[in-house]
């Protein structure tokens, strides 16, 4: 499974580049995954349309988004792995969120909970979860399902 997730806007804490790059790091081990850093919203559009090798399937973070526990994010990309072969493109917007025709584009909005969470917070956050839903897939005893 090929996975990008992008974020609009440098990285400002040292911490959270620290944290992005470990869990990147180890999400490597059971996907092809890399972080991209975007100047815009045009950009993420753009790139998620991008038709060389193929499009990317677009989830986009938002607190308004459909709320998964773990356990049922592993299953969705479990049953995604299996039926779908595009990329997908994971996306952390900036301090206004997402347009219109952002949502539009997507595939799936998805929520990591009510509470408001800094965009760099969330990040990290995301790509946590990522590593935790693949470990669910192949057994790993990181989740201990609590």
């Amino acid at each position: 499974m090929k996975l990008k997730v992008a974020w609009i806007g440098k990285t400002k804490e040292p911490a959270i580049q620290s944290l992005t790059d470990e869990y990147l790091k180890r999400l490597k081990h059971y996907a092809e995954v890399e972080g991209i850093s975007l100047k815009d919203e045009a950009a993420l559009l753009k790139l998620a349309r991008e038709t060389r090798p193929a499009k990317h399937s677009l989830i986009l973070l938002d607190s308004r988004g459909k709320q998964l526990s773990s356990e049922e994010l592993a299953k969705w990309l479990g049953k995604y792995q299996d039926r779908n072969p595009l990329p997908l493109l994971f996306a952390i917007g900036g301090a206004d969120g997402f347009s219109e025709e952002a949502h539009k584009s997507a595939t799936l909005v998805l929520s990591l909970g009510k509470m408001t969470l800094a965009h760099e917070l969330a990040r990290v956050v995301l790509l946590e979860q990522l590593y935790r839903a693949f470990t669910i897939l192949k057994g790993h005893p990181y989740h201990l399902g609590h």
